[in-house]
């Protein structure tokens, strides 16, 4: 009976929201939602999910804690140095506008440090920045740009001094690099994506998500990108066979797509 409880109410979420919680690993997905119902005394999946119908203050929460929002500024930094020292610089010579996707941005940590990045290299204008996430909410958070102390722990102090003031017992990140990222909801596993993406950053969200649906995420990835263009994936979310895909390892954590790949 529980299973299909579970069950039940995840055919019901797809068919109110388009998120589809089966292709998230179950056993996490589960566990952090029944927390969640139990806390707040439904006893079965079902009797929360009539609660969500009535009470928008739950249904808000229950979207955020199923979607996965952890984040910080430089996340892994030697991994955002070979971007900065060496990738950006190559795609830089080549002279044409840079196309930059941030996939599952979370409140907008990623994305700004790919400003950050563009900007000390005096190219911030010669980029379109986009960064998507399923979840309004945190949407919102990141277009405000204010940001915990705890965010911000592995930003170098050339650009926490550049980029961040001080406001109230957190940091805001500058209107320049605000106003350089374009902030849109986004399906990973529902909506299209784009094309001829110079990077695409999609880092620590990966590992949520069921074999099947990686698979299919990776193939379209590697479409979304132009030839030569790559995939910055997150520090557990190593890509064992890339060349399935039409992607091929150039550095820990980066994937370029083939020429070749159609």
């Amino acid at each position: 009976m529980e299973d299909a409880d579970f069950a039940l109410f995840i055919r019901q979420v797809k068919q109110k929201t388009n998120i589809d919680l089966s292709q998230y690993k179950e056993t996490q997905m589960k566990r952090r939602l029944t927390t969640l119902r139990l806390k707040h005394g439904y006893g079965t999946f079902a009797s929360y999910w009539e609660a969500l119908q009535r009470d928008e203050r739950l249904m808000n929460e229950f979207l955020d804690r199923m979607t996965i929002n952890v984040s910080e500024f430089w996340r892994n930094a030697n991994r955002w140095a070979v971007l900065e020292e060496r990738f950006i610089p190559a795609m830089l010579r080549e002279g044409r506008t840079l196309r930059i996707w941030s996939a599952a941005c979370s409140t907008g940590e990623e994305p700004y440090t790919v400003a950050m990045i563009l900007d000390r290299l005096g190219a911030l204008a010669r980029a379109d920045i986009l960064a998507t996430d399923i979840d309004a909410n945190v949407i919102e958070k990141a277009k405000n740009g204010l940001y915990p102390d705890r965010s911000l722990k592995e930003v170098p102090d050339a650009y926490r001094r550049a980029y961040f003031t001080a406001a109230g017992e957190g940091y805001r990140v500058s209107d320049k690099l605000i106003r350089a990222v374009r902030f849109k909801q986004h399906n990973l596993l529902h909506d299209p994506f784009g094309s001829d993406y110079d990077l695409i950053v999609c880092r620590n969200v990966m590992i949520y998500f069921t074999e099947e649906a990686k698979h299919e995420l990776y193939h379209k990835f590697a479409k979304a990108l132009r030839p030569g263009g790559l995939l910055f994936v997150g520090s557990t979310e190593q890509i064992f066979t890339p060349t399935q895909y039409g992607l091929e390892s150039t550095e820990t954590f980066f994937y370029r797509r083939k020429p070749e790949h159609v």
